[in-house]
C-alpha cells in the first residue's frame, strides 16, 4: 500500500438527476500517468473535481498519502489542476503567474523566485518571463499553466483537457512534452481526455469511463489489443466488430460462426465454449482483403472504396449481411483491386480480441 498515492474508494456522486458516478474505485500509484478517457458526460470530470476538492461525493473516500481528504476544502489538499482554457491571470506577467501561488503559500522571496526561475526553464519558457500572457501563443500559455501548477510541488497534478485547444500538431507537441516532465519531476499525472490517440501515447494506465462507471482499466497496450466490452473495443482506435457463435473449441482454437462466414479464432484470450455468442475485433491496420480466399477463413466482401492512407492503403468493404469493414494493404494503390472486385477478409486469429461470456453485448 505504500506505493499507492490516491485511493478512490467508493466513489458515488448524484447531482439530483440520477447517479454521475455509481460506487467508482481506483488506486494510483507514485509517479503514475492516469488517463480518465471517456465521451462527454461519462464522469470524468467530476472524478477530477471530487480528487481535487471542488465536488464532495455523496458516499465513498479519498484517500492521499495515507489521509482521508474527503471531507478536506481545495487549498487544504497538496493537489493542484491544469485546465483547458489555461486560466492565467491576464494582469499579471508570466513570472507574476508563476510565482502566484508560492506567494499566496508565504514562501520568502528568494526561494520563490529561484523556483520560479527553475519552473520555466523547466518549461523552456525563461526567454518569456516578462511577457504578459496576451503576447502569448496558445502552446506558450500552456507550458506557463503548467509550470505554475508545479511551482509549488504538488504531490498530484490533475489536467483537465489541457491541450484541447491547440492545433493537432502543437497538440501532438505537448504530449511529449508532458510525458517528458512527469517522467523528470516524478510527479503522479491525473489526466482526463475524449482523445483516444492522446489517451494511448501518454498514459502508463488508462481507465476507460461510460455512465459513471469504469469499463476497463488497464495499460494502452491491455485497453487497445485486449478490450473487456464491445463498448471499449469501439471507443478505442478503429476495428471492425463481429459477432457470432461458438461453432467448436479445442484447446486454443475456436471457430465462430457468424452471419457472414466462419472464422477462427484465438481461444486463449477468451474462455470461450461451444454455443455460446462472442465478439470477435480485428484493429483496422491488422484486417487483411485479398482477391482469393486464405485457408481456415470464408469471409467473402465486395470492396466498395480503395483510398490512399499515408503509407498504406484502406480498403472499404461490404460484407453479405451489408454491413462494413475496414482493411489495411501495404501495397501501392495502382496494385490495389477496382472498386466492385470480390475480395476475402482474413487476420492473424492471434491480433484479434475475443470478448465472450459475460462482456458479450456489454
Amino acid at each position: 500500500m505504500r506505493d499507492i498515492l490516491l485511493s478512490l474508494q467508493h466513489i458515488t456522486k448524484n447531482f439530483g438527476e440520477g447517479d454521475i458516478l455509481h460506487d467508482i474505485s481506483l488506486d494510483v500509484r507514485r509517479g503514475e500517468f492516469v488517463t480518465l478517457l471517456g465521451a462527454s458526460g461519462c464522469g470524468k470530470t467530476t472524478t477530477l473535481r471530487i480528487i481535487s476538492g471542488l465536488e464532495t461525493p455523496d458516499e465513498g473516500q479519498v484517500i492521499l498519502n495515507g489521509q482521508d481528504m474527503t471531507a478536506l476544502p481545495p487549498e487544504k489538499r497538496p493537489v493542484n489542476t491544469v485546465f483547458q482554457s489555461y486560466a492565467l491571470f491576464p494582469h499579471m506577467n508570466v513570472e507574476k503567474n508563476v510565482a502566484y501561488g508560492l506567494r499566496v503559500r508565504g514562501m520568502e522571496k528568494k526561494a520563490i523566485a529561484q523556483r520560479v526561475s527553475e519552473m520555466l526553464d523547466l518549461v523552456q519558457m525563461s526567454a518569456y518571463a516578462k511577457r504578459m500572457p496576451a503576447q502569448l501563443s496558445g502552446g506558450q500559455r500552456q507550458r506557463i499553466a503548467i509550470a505554475r501548477a508545479l511551482a509549488p510541488q504538488p504531490q498530484l497534478l490533475l489536467l483537465d483537457e489541457p491541450l484541447g485547444a491547440l492545433d493537432l500538431q502543437l497538440r501532438r507537441q505537448m504530449q511529449l512534452e508532458l510525458k517528458r516532465l512527469q517522467k523528470k519531476l516524478g510527479i503522479t499525472f491525473i489526466y482526463i481526455t475524449h482523445d483516444q490517440e492522446e489517451a494511448v501515447n501518454m498514459s502508463d494506465r488508462i481507465a476507460v469511463m461510460r455512465d459513471g462507471r469504469f469499463e476497463q482499466l488497464g495499460t494502452p497496450e491491455e485497453i487497445y489489443d485486449a478490450p473487456m466490452t464491445r463498448y471499449v473495443a469501439q471507443f478505442i482506435g478503429r476495428s471492425t466488430i463481429l459477432t457470432g457463435r461458438v461453432e467448436s473449441c479445442s484447446g486454443d482454437h475456436a471457430v465462430v460462426k457468424t452471419e457472414n462466414g466462419r472464422v477462427p479464432a484465438d481461444a486463449s484470450r477468451a474462455n470461450l465454449k461451444e454455443g455460446e455468442m462472442c465478439d470477435l475485433c480485428v484493429r483496422t491496420e491488422r484486417m487483411r482483403a485479398d482477391t482469393a480466399p486464405v485457408p481456415g477463413f470464408d469471409l467473402p466482401a465486395t470492396l466498395q472504396e480503395v483510398r490512399y492512407a499515408g503509407g498504406s492503403v484502406l480498403m472499404y468493404v461490404r460484407l453479405s449481411d451489408g454491413s462494413e469493414a475496414v482493411a489495411t494493404s501495404e501495397a501501392r494503390m495502382a496494385d490495389a483491386p477496382q472498386p466492385g472486385a470480390r475480395v476475402f477478409l482474413h487476420w492473424n486469429p492471434a491480433q484479434a480480441a475475443v470478448i465472450g461470456g459475460a462482456s458479450h453485448g456489454a
